[in-house]
């Protein structure tokens, strides 16, 4: 595939040395395991695997942070709303089956170059091309995904300052409607750029 490019993260921990193809196996595993966790002891279990992993890659306390950092606010509102819905219980292990998840899919993007999860991913959908799939498309609209998180995220972050600059850290309305503007912005300029690259059919 062409159009991507990504620096290898360097780390010469045995998770940094496991090709992407095992670790995106090993995600998938780890994904269904945590849609298997419904109690306190499996949700503990889970998040000391989580830091043990960390700790195997070499991978930080502020790394570790930085991967479930953007879902604080979504995860207080998961977290209130389940509370309500289901009880406490329930509310902390769903919350902490998602952080999980999201730390996990972290320490693979942390500890792989992007363009050998995409290369392996292209790899892994060519058998797809009898039905009518493109491996370099789909490996496209991935490569297109993962750029457009940190993307999201500085925005994000952006609206939050002018949020606070106004004095409005409450107004929830007035950090949601210029971030999804924003994003929808963002949305229509790369459409367009794929459009102006023959990427639109």
């Amino acid at each position: 595939m062409t159009g991507t490019t990504s620096a290898a993260p360097t780390g010469g921990s045995p998770v940094h040395r496991l090709g992407a193809g095992p670790k995106l196996v090993a995600l998938c595993l780890c994904s269904l395991a945590l849609l298997g966790v419904h109690g306190p002891l499996g949700a503990g279990v889970a998040v000391v695997g989580v830091v043990a992993l960390h700790a195997l890659a070499r991978l930080g306390p502020r790394v570790l942070w930085a991967h479930v950092r953007p879902l604080r606010w979504v995860v207080v509102c998961l977290l209130a709303v389940q509370w309500w819905l289901l009880g406490p219980v329930e509310a902390v292990v769903l919350s902490t089956r998602l952080v999980a998840l999201v730390a996990l899919a972290g320490l693979v993007t942390a500890t792989t170059a992007t363009q050998d999860v995409l290369d392996t991913l292209e790899h892994a959908l060519r058998p797809g091309r009898r039905w009518g799939v493109d491996p370099e498309r789909v490996a496209l609209v991935l490569a297109l995904t993962l750029r457009s998180v940190p993307v999201l995220a500085d925005l994000a972050a952006r609206v939050r300052d002018a949020q606070r600059a106004r004095g409005r850290e409450a107004d929830v309305r007035a950090f949601a409607v210029p971030l999804v503007v924003g994003s929808l912005r963002r949305a229509d300029a790369l459409g367009e750029a794929l459009r102006a690259r023959g990427l639109d059919d």
